[in-house]
């Protein structure tokens, strides 16, 4: 049984079609990418499925218990310690005072934060290490599904390598599912179980993917000869990297 399906989902803005017809399921523990021009409506598309934008047409099924999301900003609150961010969520799940901070440790030290970065605020952390706090506030709670909204976009090669690790030693270990929305065909490999391949224009999905092997397996040389042949062979993928510069959201 899928955690997640949608169904005939559209989309329009100011009157302009910008989803339509969009179908996808994703079942437990299955890390899900989803790539597409810069501009068809990646971002969107994962708020719909968490809930955030209500879709103009479809259905939206959701089986997992709790969600979290990562944004590409951190979205931290500026006057909250570290430990404040990542404990945030559990105010809202009403979980016991008592426990929280023995959970907001947990979820720091599976996204590598260490004890004395907790006491510092958003405005004392690197760039890094405010992501990885934005990663421990979606761990925190537990969830059995996580949407990654391009969280890796801003951050360098090197960084960005130690996030996408985090993320698939954390999925691995909590055993959440996820969509992870890239523009990054080589995150999405390195990342992914499979990838689904937004159609340039919206309208719907235009194919997938399978991928050898889980998430993690595959080594430097194993990413760069299978982006090479999406690149080059499948024409799935041959206008992944174009730019759609209508106004998206």
């Amino acid at each position: 049984m899928s955690l997640l399906e949608l169904d005939g989902i559209g989309h329009s803005f100011f009157g302009r079609t910008v989803l339509a017809g969009i179908t996808l399921r994703i079942a437990p523990g299955q890390i899900v990418a989803l790539v597409g021009p810069s501009g068809s409506g990646k971002s969107t598309l994962a708020h719909i499925a968490a809930g955030l934008v209500q879709p103009r047409e479809g259905r939206i099924t959701r089986r997992y218990a709790r969600h979290a999301m990562v944004f590409q900003d951190p979205r931290l609150l500026p006057w909250a310690t570290a430990a404040g961010n990542i404990g945030f969520p559990l105010r809202l799940t009403r979980a016991p005072r008592r426990a929280r901070p023995a959970m907001i440790r947990a979820a720091a030290l599976r996204a590598g934060l260490l004890p004395e970065d907790l006491g510092k605020y958003p405005s004392e952390l690197s760039g890094g290490m405010r992501q990885r706090a934005a990663i421990a506030r979606a761990l925190v709670t537990e969830p059995d599904f996580i949407y990654f909204d391009e969280p890796f976009t801003a951050l360098d090669i090197a960084l960005k390598r130690r996030m996408q690790d985090l993320v698939i030693e954390a999925a691995a270990s909590a055993r959440f599912a996820a969509l992870f929305i890239t523009h990054d065909l080589s995150e999405a490999i390195r990342i992914s179980h499979r990838i689904l391949v937004l159609d340039p224009q919206g309208q719907g999905i235009a194919g997938q993917r399978g991928l050898p092997g889980a998430p993690g397996s595959r080594d430097d040389a194993a990413v760069f000869t299978l982006r090479q042949h999406c690149l080059n062979d499948d024409p799935l993928f041959a206008h992944i990297d174009d730019i759609d510069e209508r106004l998206r959201p």
